[in-house]
Formats: C-alpha cells, structure tokens, sequence
C-alpha cells in the first residue's frame, strides 16, 4: 500500500487561495446576469429568447460535471481545472462580443450569439466547483476539510450576494467609449470574469503542487455521450413544461420519453464498460446514496423557494425590486454564519451528523414560518424568516459532500464529488420547475374562485411570464411616479390570491423538505478520518 501523499503546509495554502479565487469566480458567473438581462435583451433584440440567456449556461454547466469529475480522476486535478478555466474564459470573451459584428454565418443574431457563447461558459463553469472540491479533498483529509469546506461555502454565499450588485452597476454606469468604439456596459458583466480566471490561472500553474493520479484509467465516451442525451431532454422538458408547453404536450411527453431512455441505456452502459463515468459501484455505499439523496430533496425545496420569493414580494407585497433583493440578503447571512461555525465545530470535533440534523431541524421551521406570511408582512418579518432558513440550509452546503468524499476511496474521489456537485445542481433545477409549475396551478385555483368571493372583481388567468411583466412594470412605474392603471381593488385580489399560492408551494417545499430529513437520518454515522480512504488494492491500477 502507497502512503499517502504529504503537501507542504505553504503548498495548501497558496493552493487553497486560488481555490478561493475559483469559487468566487464560480458564484459570481451564476448571479451576476440576472440584473444586467433586461438591458442585454433590448440591445440584442431577443426578448422571446430571454430565459435561454441563463437556461444555456444551466444545461451545459450541469451535464458536464460528471465528465469534468471523471476526467480530473484520470489526468489530474490541476491540468483539467486549467482547460476548464480556459473554456471558461474563451466563453466569457465571446459572451461580451455577442452582437458586436452583426448577424454571423450559423451564429445567427446577437442574442443566439449569447447563448451559445453562454453554453461554452457553461462547460468550463462546470469544472470550477467540481475540481476545486476534488483538490481540496485531494491536499486535506476529511477532518480537516470540514473547516475549508464552511469558508468555501462562505466564499460563495458572499460572491452570489455581490454579483447582482456588480452585474447592476456595471450595466447601469460601465458604458465606456475606447478608441473611438462605444462599450455598453452589459458586456463588462462577462469581461470582469477575465481577470479573476488570469489571476487562479497565475497561481494555480505557478503555486499548486501536482497530484498523483490514477494508471491506466479510460474516458468512457459512451456513458458521457449517454448522460448528454439523458439530461439536455430532462432539463429542457422541466424548464419548458407549463411555460408555453403544456405539461402533456406531445414536445414534453417526448423529451420526457427520450430522456428515460437514455437513463437506462446509461445504467445498462455502466455495468459492462471497464471504466465506467459513473461507476455503479458507489450506490453500494449507504453514505453516498443517502447523502446524495437527501441532497438531491434539500437543493429541491431550497432552489424553489429561494427562486419565487422576489417574485412573490414584488407581485404579492407590492415591495420594490431593490428591496426584495435587499430582503434575500437575509438568506446569505444565515447561510454564510452557520456554513463557517458549523465547519469550524465539525473540525474539532470530528463527527458532521449531529450538525447536520440540526441544521434540517432549523430549515422545518424556517419553511413552516414563511409558509404562514401574509400581503401585509412587513420586510423585517420576511428578513429573520429568511435568516433562519439561511442559518439550516448553511451545514448542508458543505457536509453532504464532505460525507460523501469521506467514504469515498480515493481513486473515486473525483467521480464521488462530482456526483454531489451534480444531484445538487439537478435537483436545483427540478425544484425551479416544480415550484413554479405549482405556483401558477395554485394561482389559477385562487383566481377562479374569485366570483365567489369577489363579486365585480375580475382578474384573468396569468402564467409565469405575466407575474414577471407586473412586477417589472410595477417597478418601473415607481420609478416614473406613474400610477398604476390596475384599480385598487384588482391589485389588493391580486396580492391576497397570490399570496395564497406562494403559501401552498411554500408547504410544498415543507414537505419535500421533510422527506429529505429522513432521507438525511440514514447517513451512516461515521467520525471524519484524519486521512483520505485509500484506494482498494485490487482496483488501485484501474
């Protein structure tokens, strides 16, 4: 048996700070689109395929963490996080040039520009959590890590807090003239990336200490293939259906259909192949299907919530768009508290469960408060609502996949990350979808029922997209001292009923939440190791 490698002390250090630099990278490029989208949409001319902006970076970020995983298992963390950066890079470049020379051959115009510029930055997106967790595993042992994992997990609640403020001000105050062509500033939201990328780029090539890697390994081109067919369809199936695609149409049964079959020729792929993406192997392991699983439920509930309820305040509240980002800062806060105390007390410690449990006990009782909100909750009552939320979902960010990579073998270490990474992705997306599919049936029930309550009041049906232009409109005409054309009364059925709607989905995400607290009790008890598992001696040279 091979001992295991031994980093010196400034080696994990300098290593680490380009980590940091990575992951700040990484929760910036998810968050800081948002605001600057509207003003990309009107100067591209592309509002009908406003949501592909962030859909593209979504699919092609989430299918290529396993493959990401897999590849830095078998070449070594540090050259794979090296093309990834550099995918990421080019993206970025290309992204700010979307629409500058016109309409190009296959391209199309500006926006379709972007969104394949956006997907390419996606594929490099998707190696920067999933290596960067793998070297951290890779240079401290799982005691250790828990502590790095909070002031990772610190590091990107701080980064999406901020990216939406940059991506804001950039937008509104980055328009620049250089050498004699105008810069709108939008386009600074995909060129500040540049100098982020430069600077890992700098250490980790100069700083970061080569890792043994695996003999022998193969890239299984068929089951990555596989997971490409399986999961585009799924994910575009639950980003499409009830949003201008009936659940039942035959485009949805179809990707729905298509994206099953893959599945099971994946699982059918990765039993036979000698190396499998995915080894099947690891849902022998009770610690990696519950943690994942309960992963999977939590990212489910969380995504959800975290994504309508700007929505809901600004529609159902009637708040201003700044201050419902301002209100959500409250999530962060307890996220960003508890990650670190928790890392911190699992570290000297040596046991995760305990912390774990307590942070879904909080997570139920922040989710049952908030579904008990009413038109009329003053921001503060949203605020330490949400804070306590924040404060049960912080130990899960980081000690799902720290279970998992502590009962991972090392020559699996990479794959078993990359798995976390991608059920939590998975599952944020599901949640999106699911959530907002219930919130329009749950809004339409309330709406029908209206004559019954309302007699004279009459409010036709709205979908998503309706709920997102009331709320932009709203804001704007705030801004313009316009009154609203809606009468009093409208607006106040309006509030009421959607503020019905949000309640029922917030019991929803109750509920799911639940399931995943059970799902999280069957982790295995296990005390964190003070060394990495080695590999199995029969499959150390796979």
């Amino acid at each position: 048996m091979h001992e295991p490698h031994v980093y010196s002390d400034e080696d994990r250090r300098l290593t680490f700070i380009s980590v940091i630099i990575v992951f700040l990278l990484a929760g910036m490029s998810q968050t800081i689109i948002a605001t600057a989208l509207p003003q990309i949409v009107s100067k591209l001319a592309g509002l009908h395929l406003y949501a592909w902006a962030s859909t593209a970076y979504l699919l092609t970020s989430t299918i290529s963490v396993p493959i990401w995983g897999k590849l830095g298992d078998i070449h070594g963390r540090k050259p794979v996080l090296l093309i990834g950066i550099g995918v990421f890079m080019a993206g970025s470049c290309l992204a700010g040039l979307a629409g500058e020379f016109g309409n190009l051959p296959l391209l199309g115009g500006g926006m379709s520009q972007l969104i394949v510029f956006r997907a390419i930055q996606g594929i490099g997106g998707g190696s920067l959590f999933t290596i960067t967790f793998a070297i951290i595993a890779d240079l401290y042992p799982p005691r250790e890590r828990a502590r790095l994992s909070g002031i990772t997990g610190s590091v990107f609640g701080v980064s999406s807090l901020i990216g939406p403020v940059i991506g804001g001000f950039l937008t509104d105050h980055g328009t620049v003239s250089l050498f004699g062509h105008m810069v709108d500033g939008w386009r600074w939201v995909f060129y500040v990336n540049i100098p982020f990328a430069l600077a890992a780029v700098a250490m980790i090539s100069r700083k970061m200490p080569t890792v043994p890697v695996r003999e022998g390994g193969s890239i299984d081109y068929l089951g990555a293939a596989l997971i490409v067919v399986a999961f585009v369809p799924l994910l575009l199936a639950i980003t499409w259906g009830g949003r201008g695609h009936a659940w039942t149409s035959p485009l949805i049964v179809g990707l729905l259909v298509l994206a099953l079959a893959a599945l099971v020729a994946f699982f059918i792929v990765e039993r036979a192949v000698w190396d499998p993406i995915l080894p099947l192997t690891l849902f022998g392991d009770a610690t990696f299907l519950a943690a994942n699983s309960a992963s999977f439920t939590y990212s489910m509930a969380f995504m959800g919530m975290s994504t309508f309820m700007p929505l809901f305040m600004q529609v159902g509240q009637g708040a201003p768009a700044t201050t419902s980002g301002l209100t959500m800062v409250a999530v962060m806060v307890g996220l960003i508290s508890s990650s670190t105390i928790v890392g911190h007390l699992v570290t000297r410690t040596g046991h995760y469960k305990p912390f774990m449990i307590g942070g879904g006990v909080v997570l139920l009782l922040g989710l049952a408060l908030l579904a008990t909100v009413k038109p009329d909750t003053p921001p503060w009552g949203l605020a330490w609502r949400l804070l306590i939320i924040g404060i049960g979902v912080g130990p899960g960010q980081s000690l799902f996949s720290l279970a998992v990579q502590n009962s991972a073998p090392v020559h699996q270490l990479g794959v078993a990350t990359a798995s976390s990474q991608f059920v939590r992705q998975i599952g944020s997306t599901i949640g999106v979808a699911v959530f907002g599919a219930l919130l329009t049936a749950n809004l339409a029930g309330e709406l029908a029922r209206l004559p019954a309550r309302e007699p004279g009041v009459v409010v036709r049906q709205l979908d998503l997209g309706d709920l997102q232009r009331i709320a932009v409109e709203r804001d704007l005409n705030r801004k313009a001292g316009i009154q609203s054309p809606k009468s009093a009364d409208q607006d106040k059925v309006l509030r009421v009923s959607f503020t019905a709607a949000m309640s029922h989905c917030l019991w929803f995400a109750f509920g799911a939440q639940v399931l995943g607290f059970l799902l999280m009790l069957r982790i295995p008890v296990a005390p964190l190791r003070e060394r990495s598992k080695p590999a199995d001696p029969d499959q150390r040279k796979l």
